[in-house]
């Protein structure tokens, strides 16, 4: 069973519309923070591509198209996860 957060955040997540623009993504502003982010959605990623990894999806998004979109559409839920994160309670980080 999940817990009231884990709803909302997995509600917030399906009723974000997916990026499709190529303009929309998430730009990590150093290597820290791309790897924070990374961290707040392995775990999921991996749940839903059991035979893959996130490691290996960034791999091929270099030459993939459709993983270059993946790996952005993720990198935005991270986006979203930690900013929730920094907020918690719905009030806006200043």
């Amino acid at each position: 069973m999940l817990s009231q957060t884990a709803e909302r955040i997995e509600c917030a997540e399906k009723e974000r519309p997916s990026l499709s623009n190529s303009q929309d993504y998430v730009r990590p502003a150093n290597e820290a923070e791309r790897t924070y982010l990374e961290s707040l959605i392995r775990k999921d990623y991996e749940r839903c591509h059991p035979d893959d990894t996130l490691e290996d999806m960034k791999r091929r998004s270099a030459f993939s198209k459709e993983d270059k979109g993946l790996l952005r559409d993720w990198m935005a839920i991270a986006a979203l996860r930690a900013a929730q994160a920094a907020a918690p309670f719905g009030v806006a980080a200043e």
